[in-house]
């Protein structure tokens, strides 16, 4: 994939946009990588698109990945007539379940024509860049980090997007992963040492737009659980290091446009990728240089 680089801190912290073991649950997700190819990302973002590309993956890998997600908003692959995407659903904190599904399967209209640009300019990253307000932001000092000497960003600034309903899509993201994570077993809090951020990216077949969001970020230190040294800013986490780890990806894809005609060819995701260690995620997505923290990337 292409990536966009940075991360997204997450308005409240404040609102500013830069960029054991689980037990075996299905046989299709502990099947040994010796017996099955081997599963890569296109597969993955392949079984998330449109049936065509989904019917494309290899069935041992296909059963494998789609045992392994955690949808947070029922999944629907195909986009008909009937069920248009709409695009000026309100984000009021009144919205009901049906509307919040909406919201992620079919997004409002700046989210749409993001999606759109992706494509159209081939999954040229420089296309969304020049979608960025130009102003410099400074990184605020976010839960005591100045003082812990923590450097939660890459660069001491970040920037927004022009289009402020870019900006409260990301917010909404943030919020929904919260609120919904723990029907699948991910208990999130916004805070710098879980929840903070996520990675843009376009994939490089498709041109597709998504954001790869992690979450437990800094686990605690603990000299069994995890004897992991992290730095300055895992300086005082509160985070444990426990089965929730394996959940900490949680892919967001926004709609696919065709890149020939104005039509839809697949709605909206959000999943979190379940990366237990039986698994097919943790067994060949995760590189085995941090596969003790489950962190998957968007490349």
């Amino acid at each position: 994939m292409h990536r966009l680089g940075g991360r997204l801190l997450h308005h409240r912290l404040p609102r500013t946009f830069l960029f054991p073991r689980k037990p075996r649950t299905k046989a299709s997700c502990t099947l040994s990588p010796s017996t099955r190819p081997k599963a890569t990302v296109s597969d993955l973002l392949s079984l998330l698109g449109p049936p065509s590309q989904a019917e494309s993956v290899n069935s041992q890998v296909a059963r494998g990945l789609r045992s392994c997600f955690k949808f947070l908003v029922p999944c629907n692959q195909t986009v008909t007539a009937r069920r248009s995407l709409r695009p000026k659903l309100s984000l009021s904190p009144t919205r009901s379940r049906k509307e919040i599904d909406e919201l992620i399967l079919s997004p409002p209209a700046p989210v749409l024509e993001l999606a759109r640009l992706a494509v159209d300019s081939g999954g040229d990253p420089g296309a969304i860049h020049r979608t960025l307000d130009p102003t410099i932001i400074p990184v605020p000092d976010v839960e005591g980090s100045n003082e812990d000497r923590c450097e939660l960003t890459r660069t001491p600034y970040g920037r927004r997007f022009v289009n402020e309903g870019l900006n409260s899509y990301l917010e909404f993201l943030f919020e929904i992963i919260v609120e919904r994570g723990p029907s699948v077993g991910l208990n999130a809090s916004l805070s710098r040492y879980d929840f903070f951020h996520g990675h843009l990216f376009l994939a490089k077949e498709s041109g597709r737009l998504g954001i790869l969001f992690h979450a437990k970020e800094y686990p605690a230190y603990d000299k069994e659980l995890f004897p992991c040294n992290m730095g300055y800013c895992q300086v005082g986490s509160n985070v444990p290091y426990d089965d929730s780890m394996n959940l900490r990806n949680i892919l967001w894809l926004a709609p696919l446009p065709s890149n020939s005609t104005n039509a839809w060819l697949a709605p909206g995701v959000l999943v979190v990728l379940d990366a237990h260690p039986e698994g097919i995620i943790f067994q060949d997505l995760i590189p085995e240089y941090v596969n003790f923290a489950r962190t998957l990337y968007e490349v």
